[in-house]
C-alpha cells in the first residue's frame, strides 16, 4: 500500500512537470507500466486533464472510455467534464453528463457545478433549467458550491428574475454568494440592486473581500455615486484591502469616471504597487474629463518607468493627442503600434482611424480600416465618420451598405454619422431609407438620431417630415435648434419664431444657435421690433457679442435699414470675420451709401482680414449703384490678382456697372469674354440696363437668352414688351405679350406685408391674404 502511494505521487509530480504532449505520453507510459491506471483514480484524473491542458481533448475522451474505474463513480464523469469545459468544448462536456445518465451513475455534488459553468459558458439555459430541476430532485440545492453556480448560469444568460429567485431561495451563502449577486446586477444595468447587496453583505456579518470592492465600483461609477464610492473606499482601507493593485485600479477608475480627477490621482498616488492596468486606468480617466495635457504627461511618466504600454494604454492616449493637435506624436504612436504588433489591435486601429480622420488623411486612415483583418460596428463608424468629415458624403454613405453586407449591424452611432452625408448633398432618397432602416431597429427614438434626422430633412427642404420626426422624438436643445435653422431659411420664417417661443416656455436654454435662427428669421421677415426683443434677450444670455449672434443683428437691421443700429454693433464685435465686414458693405451700398461701403471695404485691408469672393460681390455693387466704373473695374481686377475665381454674380456686378454708365456695347463685349456662358444673373444685368438706356437691339439679345434659361419668368416678358411699348413698336411689344400667352407664362401679382397692432397682414394683389399673430414672448422658464 505504502509502495502503491509512492508510485502515485512519483506519477503524479511527473503529469505536473510535463511541458509538452510529448513528455505527457511518457508518463502515461509510465502509469501503464506500473498498472496504475487499473485500480488508482486519481492518476487516471489527473492525466485526463493534463490531456486537455496540453490541447488533446480526444486523447483525455479515450482514456476516459477505456478506464475500468469508469462505472464505480461520478468521480471520472466529472472530470472529464471539467476537462471538456476548460477546453471550450462545452457541448461535448453536456454530453458526458448525458452520458452519465445513461450509465446509471448518480451525480454528486461536484457534477453540477462543472455542468452549470459549461452551461453558462454554453449560453444553454434551456439545459440549466432542466439541471435546476434535477438539483432540487436530488437535493443538492442546500449545497452552497452549488447554489453559486446556478446563480451565476442565470445571471451570465441574462434570466435576471430566475437569478434573483434563486439566490432568495438559497439557504446558506458565502462570500462567493454575495460577490456573484453584486458582479452580475452590475454588469446587467441593475446598479442600485448590486449597491443593495453590497449593503447585505456587510451587514451580514461576512468580510467582504477585493473581488466584493472591485465588483460594486463599477455600480458606483454608472451611477455617478462619489459619495457611495468613497464610502466603499474606506470600508477597503478600514479592511486593509487598498493597498492591493485590483482594488486601487478599481477606486482609480471610479473617480475618473465619476469625473473628481484629484481623488483618482490620490486613488493612483497611494497604490505601493501598480500595473499597466493602473496607468491605463489613470490616463484614460483624464482623457474622459478632458485633461488630454494631463493624459500625456502621465503616458511619459509611464515611459519613464520603463512600465510598457499596451493597446489599451495606445487606444486612450491616441484621442488625447487628437484633442491636443499633436498629429506629429500621434504618427510616433502609430509607428510604436507597428513596431510592437499593436496595429491590428481593433481597438487601437479604430483610435488610429479616428485620428487620421480628424486631421484630414483620409487616405491614410482608408488604408488603415481596409488593411484591419476583425473589423467590429466601432470600425466602420470611425470610417463612416472619417468620409463624412472629409467630404467623401457618397462613399460614406456606400460603406454603410458595404457594413450591412458585411453582417454588422448598424446602430445608432452609424446612422448619426452617416445622415450629415445625407443632408450635405440633399440626398433625401437616401436618407429615407436610412430613417426606415433606424425605425426597423428602433434607433430612431434616440435622440442624437432624431436630431441628425430633423437636419437632413431640413437640408433637403422637406420641413414637414424634419416637423413630424421633432414631434415624436425626445427633445433637446439641438432638436429646437436645428429646427429653427430650417424655418428660418425657408419661406415659413414665421415656424422659426414660433419654436422659438415654445423653445423658452418648455424650459431649454436659448444659446447662439437660437438667438442666430431667430434673428435670421426676422431679418428675412423685417420684423425689426421682433429682432430688438431677440436682441435684448442675447444682452441678458451675454451672447450679444458673440460671432455668430452678432452677424445675424448685422443682417436683420443691414434688412431693416437701420444702419445706425448695425454700425453699434458691428463696432462692439471684438473678433468680426469676413462675414461682419460684407454684412456692413453689402448694408451701405443698399442705402446709397457708396463712399462708406467703399471705405470699409478698404478698412478690411488694414484689419488683417482676407477678402473673399463675398466681399467683392458687395464692394461691384456697390460701385454699380455709385457710378463708379473705374473703381471697379480695379476692383475686379484686384480681385482676380488674388486668385478669387469669378463667380456668375462678379460678372453680372460689372455687367451692371457698364451698363448703369451707359456703356451699352462694352457690356455686351464683356459677356462674350467671359470663360463660361452667362446665367441669368448677367443677361438680367444687361437687360436691366438696356431697359434703362432704351437699348432694344441689345434688350432683345438678352432677353432671348433669357427667355432659353428661364423660360417661366414673367418678369423678363414684360421688360422687353414695355421696352417695345415705350418705343411705340406695339407690333413687337404685342408678338411679346402672344408668346408669353403661348407658353402659359402669368405675371405674379404683388404681394405686400403690414404689421399692425402685433399681428402681420398680408396682400396679394388688392386684397388681404391671411393674418399672423405676431406677439412673441421672447422669455425662457426658469
Amino acid at each position: 500500500m505504502h509502495l502503491g502511494n509512492a508510485n502515485t505521487h512519483v506519477l503524479l509530480d511527473l503529469i505536473a512537470r510535463a511541458r509538452c504532449l510529448r513528455e505527457l505520453k511518457q508518463a502515461h507510459a509510465q502509469a501503464l507500466a506500473r498498472g496504475l491506471l487499473q485500480h488508482d483514480l486519481r492518476s487516471t484524473s489527473a492525466l485526463i486533464l493534463a490531456y486537455s491542458a496540453h490541447l488533446s481533448p480526444s486523447s483525455s475522451r479515450l482514456l476516459f472510455h477505456l478506464s475500468p474505474l469508469k462505472p464505480h463513480s461520478a468521480f471520472l464523469y466529472n472530470t472529464l467534464l471539467r476537462s471538456l469545459s476548460n477546453a471550450h468544448l462545452h457541448s461535448d462536456a453536456l454530453s458526458i453528463y448525458n452520458l452519465m445518465l445513461r450509465d446509471g451513475v448518480r451525480p454528486d455534488d461536484r457534477t453540477f457545478p462543472f455542468t452549470l459553468t459549461a452551461c453558462a459558458a454554453a449560453a444553454n439555459v434551456c439545459k440549466g433549467t432542466e439541471l435546476h430541476g434535477s438539483i432540487v430532485k436530488l437535493g443538492f440545492f442546500a449545497d452552497v458550491f452549488v447554489g453559486n453556480t446556478l446563480f451565476s448560469l442565470y445571471g451570465v444568460c441574462g434570466q435576471l428574475f430566475e437569478a434573483r429567485q434563486v439566490f432568495d431561495e438559497m439557504p446558506m451563502r458565502d462570500i462567493v454568494s454575495w460577490n456573484s449577486a453584486i458582479s452580475v446586477f452590475s454588469a446587467n444595468g441593475l446598479f442600485v440592486d448590486s449597491l443593495s447587496s453590497f449593503s447585505e453583505l456587510v451587514r451580514s456579518g461576512l468580510l467582504v473581500n477585493s473581488v466584493s470592492l472591485v465588483s460594486v465600483l463599477p455600480a458606483c461609477s454608472a451611477l455617478h455615486g462619489l459619495v457611495v464610492g468613497e464610502i466603499v473606499h474606506g470600508l477597503a482601507i478600514k479592511v486593509g484591502l487598498y493597498c492591493l493593485v485590483s482594488v486601487g485600479n478599481a477606486l482609480v477608475d471610479l473617480y475618473g469616471k465619476c469625473g473628481d480627477t484629484d481623488g483618482s490621482m490620490r486613488a493612483f498616488g497611494s497604490m505601493p504597487e501598480r500595473n499597466d492596468v493602473s496607468w491605463n486606468s489613470l490616463i484614460g480617466s483624464l482623457a474622459h474629463v478632458g485633461l488630454f495635457g494631463n493624459a500625456l504627461r502621465m503616458f511619459r511618466k509611464m515611459l519613464d518607468l520603463e512600465m510598457k504600454p499596451n493597446s489599451i494604454t495606445m487606444s486612450s492616449l491616441l484621442p488625447a493627442l487628437v484633442e491636443l493637435g499633436l498629429f506629429r506624436l500621434g504618427r510616433e504612436v502609430h509607428g510604436y503600434s507597428l513596431r510592437t504588433s499593436m496595429e491590428s489591435d481593433v481597438f487601437v486601429a479604430n483610435s488610429l482611424v479616428d485620428m487620421y480622420a480628424k486631421y484630414g488623411s483620409s487616405r491614410k486612415a482608408s488604408a488603415i480600416f481596409h488593411g484591419m483583418q476583425n473589423k467590429n460596428v466601432v470600425s466602420w463608424n470611425a470610417m463612416i465618420a472619417n468620409l463624412t468629415q472629409n467630404g467623401a458624403e457618397l462613399a460614406a454613405i456606400k460603406l454603410v451598405k458595404e457594413m450591412q453586407d458585411s453582417g454588422e449591424c448598424p446602430n445608432s452611432i452609424t446612422f448619426t454619422n452617416v445622415l450629415p452625408a445625407c443632408a450635405r448633398l440633399s440626398l433625401l432618397m437616401q436618407g429615407r431609407e436610412i430613417h426606415a432602416r433606424a425605425m426597423r431597429i428602433g434607433s430612431n427614438f434616440d435622440i442624437f438620431v432624431s436630431n441628425a434626422l430633423i437636419d437632413m430633412y431640413a437640408k433637403c427642404g422637406r420641413l414637414e417630415l424634419a416637423q413630424n420626426v421633432f414631434e415624436v422624438s425626445e427633445k433637446d436643445e439641438v432638436s429646437y435648434n436645428t429646427l429653427i435653422l430650417g424655418y428660418s431659411q425657408s419661406a415659413m420664417c414665421i415656424q422659426a419664431l414660433f419654436l422659438f417661443t415654445e423653445m423658452g416656455s418648455a424650459g431649454f436654454k436659448y444659446d447662439a444657435v437660437s438667438l442666430m435662427g431667430a434673428l435670421s428669421a426676422c431679418g428675412n421677415m423685417s420684423l425689426l421690433k421682433q429682432g430688438k426683443e431677440i436682441h435684448c434677450l442675447s444682452f441678458r444670455r451675454l451672447l450679444h457679442t458673440h460671432l455668430f449672434v452678432a452677424n445675424s443683428l448685422l443682417d436683420l437691421y443691414v434688412k431693416g435699414g437701420r444702419l445706425d443700429f448695425a454700425r453699434k454693433v458691428f463696432d462692439r464685435i471684438p473678433n468680426r470675420d469676413v462675414a461682419s465686414w460684407n454684412s456692413m458693405i453689402l448694408g451701405y451700398g443698399m442705402q446709397g451709401e457708396i463712399e462708406a461701403a467703399v471705405d470699409v471695404f478698404d478698412m478690411m485691408k488694414d484689419a488683417m482680414v482676407e477678402y473673399d469672393h463675398v466681399s467683392y460681390i458687395a464692394v461691384l455693387s456697390a460701385c454699380s449703384h455709385g457710378g463708379l466704373i473705374e473703381r471697379g473695374k480695379r476692383y475686379f481686377d484686384q480681385m482676380l490678382d488674388q486668385n478669387i475665381k469669378p463667380t456668375q454674380m462678379h460678372y453680372a456686378c460689372i455687367v451692371d456697372l457698364l451698363g448703369r454708365a451707359g456703356q451699352l456695347e462694352e457690356a455686351a463685349e464683356f459677356i462674350k469674354q467671359m470663360p463660361f456662358e452667362a446665367d441669368s444673373n448677367v443677361w438680367g444685368a444687361l437687360l436691366g440696363a438696356c431697359r434703362m438706356h432704351g437699348s432694344l437691339v441689345l434688350g432683345r439679345w438678352a432677353a432671348e437668352h433669357l427667355f432659353q434659361l428661364k423660360p417661366g419668368h414673367s418678369g423678363y416678358y414684360t421688360l422687353l414688351s414695355n421696352m417695345y411699348a415705350e418705343a411705340a413698336r406695339w407690333d413687337e411689344a404685342n408678338e411679346i405679350r402672344k408668346l408669353m400667352k403661348t407658353r402659359r407664362v402669368r405675371k405674379n401679382p404683388g404681394c405686400s406685408w403690414v404689421q399692425s397692432d402685433n399681428c402681420m397682414h398680408a396682400f396679394l394683389g388688392g386684397e388681404r391674404m391671411e393674418e399672423l399673430e405676431t406677439d412673441f414672448c421672447f422669455e425662457e422658464q426658469v
